[in-house]
């Protein structure tokens, strides 16, 4: 065990720091309404126009899932999407069906936007590839799924996504130098993450700005954020029990089912079994046991990663993100048809799986 211990600790550790740390940063940075501002902004200059205000929201969730990870966009534009919709008259479909499945499908390009990207890192270190290498092949893969995603949402939603609204929704009140401080913070962290910076120590940094200025600025706000100790926790817990069993050669009967190689349909089969994987038990665990039979090739391994992240999008399990975003919506009062989410997930999934590994370089 002690011989597993080390090479857990070098690769999950960091991963549950980052996890605790952006969504401290995360909350405060909701608390201080840079999310709510960046919403009313979009309303006020749509022009009135629903496709266009959705488009703009799309471009929040996007940018909001590649720098602060898909969590961040479940968790916090969720409400604000509904809100958005209660407020113009807009049927909140489009906008909840576009925070959950770009917060999957979009979190491939850079090493922070999903924890299986954290943990691939290292695999890719021992590959002699640095985190540019990364970003750079999972750049064409990550731009395919974001796409394919946003156009199957318009055809989807297409009768809701037309005319217009005719009232802005007014902007709420914000502690203007907590809001400053936050919106910097927020848009800092995202170039640091890209040029490679390790993110564990970014976002501690970032929390820990966000933490003395709230403490400055509006204590009161500190109550109100709840780092989560207990997905850490299970998260450390699930992979050290995973890495044991690779460890003890449990999990080699694995490696026939995702195949060898590097040809196009090679990757298709990885990626489709990762999916699969994914689906049926948590884009996590589906990472850490397929990465042994992936980990022999930069594309083998971005293969895997579209699987667990853009593929985790039929059962509720799948993906955190998903569990998180159903919570929001219910407590919202949107009522969530799963079957028939789950029926439209098994398409996007099915395309943007597809696309996506057929452009890996």
């Amino acid at each position: 065990m002690p011989e597993v211990l080390h090479p857990l600790v070098v690769q999950v550790l960091p991963v549950a720091v980052f996890l605790l740390a952006i969504t401290v940063t995360a909350e405060i940075a909701q608390l201080a309404g840079v999310f709510d501002v960046a919403a009313h902004a979009m309303a006020r200059r749509a022009r009135h126009r629903v496709v266009l205000l959705w488009l703009l929201f799309a471009l929040l969730a996007v940018v909001s899932t590649i720098v602060m990870s898909l969590d961040t966009t479940a968790v916090l534009l969720t409400p604000v999407g509904l809100a958005i919709a209660r407020q113009t008259g807009i049927a909140p479909m489009p906008f909840a069906l576009t925070t959950l499945w770009v917060a999957n499908t979009g979190s491939l390009l850079l090493p922070v936007s999903n924890l299986t990207n954290l943990l691939a890192v290292h695999r890719f270190e021992d590959l002699g590839a640095s985190h540019g290498d990364y970003v750079r092949t999972a750049a064409l893969p990550a731009i395919t799924a974001i796409v394919a995603t946003l156009v199957l949402i318009a055809i989807l939603q297409r009768r809701a996504l037309r005319g217009t609204y005719a009232v802005d929704p007014p902007a709420e009140p914000h502690d203007r130098v907590l809001l400053v401080i936050a919106g910097v913070v927020s848009v800092a962290i995202g170039p640091l993450f890209a040029v490679g910076v390790e993110p564990a120590v970014v976002s501690v940094a970032a929390a820990a700005v966000l933490l003395i200025a709230t403490l400055w600025r509006a204590p009161g706000l500190l109550r109100e954020v709840r780092p989560p100790w207990l997905m850490a926790g299970a998260f450390l817990l699930v992979a050290g029990l995973l890495r044991a069993a690779q460890t003890e050669g449990l999990l080699d009967w694995l490696a026939p089912a995702v195949g060898t190689g590097t040809r196009p349909i090679d990757l298709l089969h990885l990626s489709g079994a990762s999916a699969v994987a994914a689906n049926l038990v948590n884009n996590l665990p589906a990472y850490l046991v397929v990465e042994p039979a992936a980990s022999d090739d930069v594309r083998r391994l971005v293969a895997t990663l579209v699987g667990v992240n853009a593929g985790a999008l039929v059962t509720p399990w799948a993906s955190l993100a998903t569990l998180l975003w159903l919570q929001r919506c219910r407590s919202a009062g949107l009522q969530v048809p799963l079957l028939r989410l789950a029926g439209w997930g098994a398409v996007c999934a099915v395309v943007c799986v597809t696309a996506a590994t057929l452009t890996i370089r």
